[in-house]
């Protein structure tokens, strides 16, 4: 049966959840749990019901956090969307067959229903399961930038038992948004144990670390790519962040180089790779140390195996199924996660996806080892390394580098081969060199490598 939210925020009453974000609010969790016994009550009466699908802006505000959490209460099957200026946004709430909408009303002071025509009264398989068994959904879909996103159909009731041992929260950053498996964790987390949950006005670095200032926040949990962003703006000399006690870092590989800068910034914060995706949710990890790239994987739960060194994982939290792809699981529940790892005794090394890595006249190239060794140019603020055709080798390195100011494509030319000669085979120099401007990320502080 699902969490009963209304009642279970109330253990924290006075305390505050929610702080800022674009509307600037300040909720305590007495003041969200009577929100969500507002939606419950608004959502019934508009005719959701348990396995309703139900989309909604997946960005923080308190309207919309109650949101979620009345569905889950409710036993529907919550679709967090990305920003509602997202051309795909009709897309995905058609491959998500949602029945209804929920959108904030233009003035800011309450929710509005809509009912979504379907095309077919024939529910999903992965749906009928769910209602089979009483528990509420979560559709997230995967971050591809072609074609159509995998909806991924995750058993919500199953994913929160991974909240429900007592832990101290305190003050944590909310970065990612729900329609991200790194946000939900977050938010789950918090709520699960009665953290504060800080939202900056905007994921700038300047914005994020005054966030830390004024909030005093103690949990920063971010991507290595905003990181290295964070170390580039000068923004941990700006602004006093001295009340990070941890640094939470996942969704890509970190570079070894942005490591041990971060480190060095910041040596009295407990630096945690961590570990997840859409299909699985976010496994238990514990660093070796904060210089370290290899980390611990699993635990109860969690099993792991390596075949052709690629990481295959069974999770507690493994999603249902796909609504619009095959199967990803094996026969025994396993899935392939396609990155390529190096294992050490009990640890492991994500080495970043095996398909994208680069294969010049059959040396296989890593971007994330090309990049992290480019970023330790002083010349270099952003760097992603992408492969090129080539009608000899198949494919060429290309390096698409944001330089500081001063620096010419041919003085960077000869710095770089200079700098790459000896460390890696002379078929990973990058062979092609893009000057680019602007930020080299996604919309999910990923590195950009389109």
């Amino acid at each position: 049966m699902s969490i009963k939210w209304s009642e279970s925020l109330r253990r924290f009453s006075d305390k505050d959840c929610f702080v800022g974000g674009a509307l600037n609010e300040s909720w305590t969790y007495g003041r969200l749990a009577d929100r969500v016994v507002e939606c419950v009550d608004q959502f019934r009466a508009e005719g959701m019901q348990p396995g309703s699908v139900v989309a909604f802006a997946g960005q923080y505000t308190g309207d919309m956090i109650a949101c979620f959490l009345a569905l889950a209460e409710m036993g529907t099957v919550a679709v967090p969307l990305p920003d509602e200026s997202s051309p795909r946004i009709d897309r995905l709430i058609a491959i998500a067959q949602a029945t209804h909408r929920v959108t904030r009303c233009t003035d800011g002071t309450g929710l509005l229903v809509a009912k979504l025509p379907i095309e077919s009264t024939e529910s999903h398989p992965l749906y009928q399961k769910l209602r089979e068994a009483d528990h509420s959904g979560l559709v997230l879909f995967t971050s591809g930038t072609t074609g159509d996103p995998k909806a991924a159909v995750q058993d919500l009731d199953r994913m929160q038992l991974r909240y429900a041992q007592p832990r101290a929260a305190g003050k944590m950053l909310a970065f990612m948004h729900m329609d991200h498996i790194g946000g939900m964790n977050t938010l789950l987390f918090s709520l699960s144990h009665g953290g504060s949950l800080i939202v900056p006005q905007t994921r700038t670095p300047h914005d994020v670390a005054r966030a830390i200032q004024e909030h005093r926040i103690e949990t920063l949990p971010v991507s290595p790519t905003f990181l290295n962003l964070f170390l580039l703006s000068g923004a941990v000399e700006q602004f006093d962040v001295t009340s990070l006690r941890r640094i939470t870092y996942g969704s890509e590989p970190m570079p070894e180089s942005v490591l041990t800068q971060l480190s060095s910034k910041l040596p009295g914060v407990e630096l945690l790779q961590t570990y997840g995706t859409t299909e699985l949710g976010i496994l238990k990890s514990k660093s070796e140390n904060n210089q370290s790239l290899w980390m611990r994987l699993g635990g109860e739960g969690y099993e792991t195996k390596v075949v052709d060194g690629r990481l295959w994982v069974k999770a507690q939290t493994t999603m249902l199924g796909y609504l619009n792809a095959p199967s990803a699981l094996d026969a025994d529940g396993f899935m392939d996660t396609g990155d390529a790892v190096e294992v050490r005794g009990d640890l492991f090394r994500i080495l970043g996806r095996k398909s994208d890595f680069i294969n010049v006249g059959g040396t296989k190239v890593s971007p994330v080892e090309i990049e992290s060794i480019l970023l330790e140019m002083p010349c270099v603020r952003e760097a992603a390394i992408v492969a090129r055709p080539h009608p000899l080798l198949g494919q060429v390195v290309e390096a698409r580098v944001v330089l500081n100011e001063g620096v010419t494509q041919a003085e960077f030319k000869t710095m770089m081969r200079s700098h790459c000669l000896g460390r890696v085979p002379t078929e990973a120099i990058p062979a092609k060199v893009t000057i680019a401007t602007g930020v080299l990320a996604t919309d999910r502080f990923k590195r950009d490598r389109s």
